[in-house]
């Protein structure tokens, strides 16, 4: 009873509210296996946590909570690794999503060209074949292998 106890606790903190020192209101589109969308966007975050809130048409579309779990609205939480294989590609790193958000460097650094704004990051292996841009302005993800395109843009 105890540890049902411990996990469920456990399981409800993952999913709980979250003090964000940081809002930005982005231009998103994601296209993914799972996910089609482009829209306005709201990414919250914290040192240990992220939120991105999708909007159509003045609505929230879809909540997704970034944290040791990621809980998607209305389907509940789960590891990092099976969220990447439901919505990206299973041999994904464990935190590229929130890294891609954040606009931090991807795989390790892997490949990394500095450019006038940002950086570059080319990787090619056997499961994917991405370019990631982060500049300022723009965030540019795609996976040419797997179809998935992830770009988040200034709302100005």
């Amino acid at each position: 009873m105890k540890h049902l106890l411990v996990a469920l606790l456990f399981l409800l903190n993952a999913c709980s509210i979250k003090d964000y020192e940081h809002t930005a209101t982005k231009i998103l589109i994601l296209k993914t296996p799972k996910i089609k969308f482009s829209d306005i966007g709201y990414i919250r975050n914290s040192d240990s946590a992220i939120e991105l809130e999708l909007f159509v048409a003045g609505h929230v579309f879809k909540r997704i909570d970034i944290n040791h779990l990621i809980c998607v609205e209305d389907e509940g939480c789960m590891s990092k690794s099976s969220f990447n294989a439901e919505y990206f590609n299973a041999s994904y790193p464990d935190e590229i999503f929130q890294n891609i958000l954040l606009g931090r460097k991807i795989y390790g650094g892997e490949n990394t060209l500095k450019s006038k704004s940002g950086f570059i990051q080319n990787i090619e292996t056997k499961d994917v074949s991405i370019l990631y841009r982060v500049s300022q302005k723009e965030i540019y993800f795609k996976d040419r292998k797997n179809r998935i395109l992830i770009k988040i843009k200034e709302v100005n």
